[in-house]
């Protein structure tokens, strides 16, 4: 592979990196040495000083001090500017903190310079992976891996591209190498847990997270907090035989009402009687119920497990795990369904619920807003020769580390595409407040400020837009409203970075058919 090849069209980066700079690639220079020259001890001593500094720097990004571990690293670089591993390691400390304009810069500027520095190149691979760039990044991890067999770093990055790209037992197989070659990274401990859980492999993500708990930083308490509930509750789902049991018709189609936007179905929990609203959300992986809603159902909680971060209010409400028996949707049941249990802020609907992704992944499901129904239909009998004469219809997704659906949007006024969450369960669209502030975007925002309310509370006085064109492969909706929101929070846990979400007021022009198994989706425009 030759690297000026790869250089031609390399990197897509997000919009507000294309703003911020323009790679050009120069020459290294040569740095003038003193007129003095050193003796040999003193010149192995300055080597000694500078493997102890990043060694040091090291221990400081382990134990989770990264100002520090800057602080070291500048040092070292300003001592010697060609010190290609100090500048490597800071790429990669950079890469944690999610500077990834920082992170590219240094470690193409290596890559190309040292062309068989296989850390350089999982560096860049795992840049390029986190800033929404698949293609370029398998390249760029391969050729690592090619350079040498044993860079973890281009293991897990790999592990994670097939995480993404819905090739689950893969990536725990390139997950578990990652570990095996460096077991006290925790990025990648975490990262095999989180596919673990995602394959129901519930024992060994219980194992997975205590492992992290271990290697983890210390400093990091609310994080920790999360995941030892999270331990506890896989502890419990292991006990189980089974998840997610079909039971019930082979298929069945159901009536929706769109409120706001939301499709939302009646469903029945536990074989009660009662009925419940429960909104479809494509943008939940796991399934949702009001505290509310629980308590008058007599539904306990299991465990607790800290806080998580959310849209809304404070950004963050507390995390309390619980299991419902059985969902019966239509004809159809499945049985030992795991779910949240929360506060809804707010519920003029009176909606009960969400349906997460995991209640409804085993099947093939068509969401229709045209006709307003909602059919399941299970794999098995799913018909062939429809997904065969349907084949090319099919739009990818691509599965994030928090178990959200992402497909590529074009916006007007953008070249490349964008990284968009496809959620039914959003009234409206959402942008960045990163994108909404480009020159492109800026020109389109509406007097109107708006009320959103997010899983973590009520946020007020949110701008609008109007943007006037949205595509999502060959379909496009002109004059499509949305708000700009704080992403960071969505984005520390997708693993690649999203520039906004498609809600239901781009979703309903559509029926949706969604195989989750493969991640892919057909849009059909309705008849108005």
């Amino acid at each position: 592979m030759k690297f000026r090849i790869l250089a031609a069209d390399f990197f897509r980066f997000p919009f507000q990196t294309k703003r911020l700079a323009v790679c050009v690639l120069t020459a290294l220079f040569v740095i003038g040495l003193p007129v003095f020259s050193l003796g040999s001890d003193d010149v192995q001593q300055i080597e000694e000083d500078t493997r102890q500094q990043i060694k040091q720097a090291d221990k400081l990004v382990r134990k989770g001090n990264y100002p520090e571990a800057e602080a070291l690293l500048r040092k070292v670089i300003e001592a010697n500017p060609q010190h290609s591993t100090a500048k490597l390691k800071l790429a990669y400390l950079f890469l944690k903190e999610k500077r990834l304009l920082d992170a590219y810069n240094l470690s193409f500027e290596i890559a190309k310079a040292e062309p068989k520095n296989s850390y350089a190149y999982a560096v860049l691979g795992a840049t390029l992976l986190t800033s929404g760039n698949f293609k370029e990044a398998h390249k760029i991890l391969y050729t690592a891996l090619v350079l040498n067999k044993k860079e973890a770093l281009a293991w897990a990055g790999l592990g994670m591209l097939d995480f993404y790209e819905n090739r689950i037992f893969d990536s725990i197989d390139n997950l578990k190498v990652a570990v095996y070659v460096d077991s006290d990274e925790p990025d990648y401990v975490f990262a095999l847990a989180q596919v673990e859980a995602r394959a129901e492999r519930y024992a060994d993500a219980a194992n997975s997270y205590y492992r992290f708990l271990q290697v983890s930083p210390q400093t990091d308490s609310e994080r920790r907090d999360r995941i030892k509930g999270l331990i506890n509750f896989l502890k419990y789902l292991g006990g189980k035989q089974t998840l997610y049991e079909l039971g019930g018709t082979d298929r069945t189609k159901v009536s929706f009402e769109l409120l706001r936007d939301r499709p939302v179905i009646t469903l029945t929990v536990n074989k009660k009687e009662e009925p419940l609203k429960f909104v479809l959300d494509t943008g939940s992986g796991i399934s949702v119920i009001s505290r509310e809603t629980a308590e008058r159902l007599k539904i306990k909680p299991i465990t607790r497990g800290g806080l998580a971060r959310a849209i809304g209010g404070a950004g963050k409400f507390e995390i309390v795990y619980g299991f419902l028996k059985s969902v019966a949707i239509g004809g159809v049941e499945v049985r030992s369904v795991p779910v949240y249990i929360r506060e809804f802020h707010s519920n003029d609907e009176k909606i009960d619920g969400y349906i997460g992704l995991s209640l409804i992944s085993k099947f093939l499901t068509t969401i229709d807003y045209g006709s307003q129904t909602f059919s399941l239909v299970k794999k098995e009998v799913a018909d062939a020769q429809e997904m065969v004469d349907n084949k090319d219809l099919f739009l990818p997704l691509r599965l994030t580390s928090s178990g959200f659906l992402s497909g590529e949007v074009q916006l007007e006024g953008f070249e490349d595409s964008l990284n968009f969450i496809v959620d039914t369960g959003a009234s409206i669209s959402v942008i960045s407040d990163e994108l909404a502030s480009s020159s492109e975007i800026s020109r389109f925002v509406q007097n109107e400020k708006m009320r959103v309310v997010g899983a973590a509370g009520v946020t007020e006085d949110v701008p609008s837009f109007l943007l006037p064109r949205v595509s999502f492969g060959p379909n496009s909706c002109e004059r499509i409203k949305a708000i700009a929101l704080d992403l960071d929070i969505i984005n520390e846990a997708s693993g690649f970075r999203q520039a906004g979400i498609l809600g239901g007021n781009f979703l309903k022009n559509y029926r949706l058919t969604f195989d989750f198994k493969n991640s892919k989706v057909i849009f059909t425009p309705v008849t108005k």
